[in-house]
């Protein structure tokens, strides 16, 4: 029973700090996203691919978690973006004090779109509201397609899924229609785009689904009016 105490307090003290942060961000006008996956799924090559299109009609700012090293910090940065890396040091999530902690050094004059790309893990970092507008999932067709089934509170808690390396379709094995119907069955609200970052398949897509609801007067109320493929 402590322990189930405890970890409500800390998830209660997490909600208070998402909350602060999310009337920040809406206050400032920024669009966040909480990009969440399993190591390896290719959140950063993603972000890569899209940042050139992105820049041109938004200004962006990245916040990189990882547990060890500021690699992807440093990919991100050859974009000339405001970027912060959060080394967690052993930590499977971040948490919303340590996002307020990182957009705190940065100067978001003019951000429109901040992405947050968190630890890799399909499981706790659903658990933890960072003060973003919406999570967006990444799957690689790689990884098979029963993920959703068997982390279920991941794509619930998620408002897109991407689903990456479709380019590898042919040699792995993963049923692109089965995926999609198993993400719909956990969530049938959830917006799925298919896309390579090998490639650049989808890429446009998904960025433009992106920029229409950065665009938006209320950045907590996204538009779906971009439907995705």
């Amino acid at each position: 029973m402590s322990v189930i105490t405890i970890e409500r307090k800390i998830l209660e003290k997490n909600d208070e700090i998402a909350r602060i942060n999310r009337e920040s961000f809406q206050r400032q006008g920024i669009f966040v996203i909480n990009i969440v996956s399993s190591p390896g799924a290719g959140k950063t090559s993603i972000l890569e691919c899209c940042l050139p299109r992105l820049q041109s009609q938004a200004g962006v700012a990245v916040v990189e978690g990882d547990v060890q090293t500021d690699f992807d910090a440093q990919r991100v940065a050859r974009y000339d973006v405001p970027v912060v890396q959060v080394v967690t040091r052993g930590g499977c999530h971040l948490e919303a004090r340590l996002v307020q902690d990182a957009v705190s050094r940065m100067d978001l004059s003019g951000i429109r779109l901040l992405v947050i790309e968190n630890v890799g893990n399909l499981v706790c970092p659903a658990n933890f509201d960072l003060g973003e507008a919406l999570k967006v999932v990444v799957l690689s067709t790689t990884e098979g397609d029963d993920k959703p089934l068997k982390y279920p509170n991941m794509f619930l808690q998620s408002s897109v899924l991407l689903i990456n390396k479709i380019d590898l379709l042919p040699y792995v094995d993963c049923d692109l229609q089965q995926l999609r119907q198993n993400a719909l069955a956990i969530n049938p609200e959830l917006k799925i785009f298919a896309l390579s970052a090998t490639t650049g398949e989808g890429i446009s897509d998904w960025c433009k689904w992106l920029l229409k609801n950065c665009a938006t007067p209320d950045a907590m109320k996204t538009d779906h009016s971009v439907e995705a493929t």
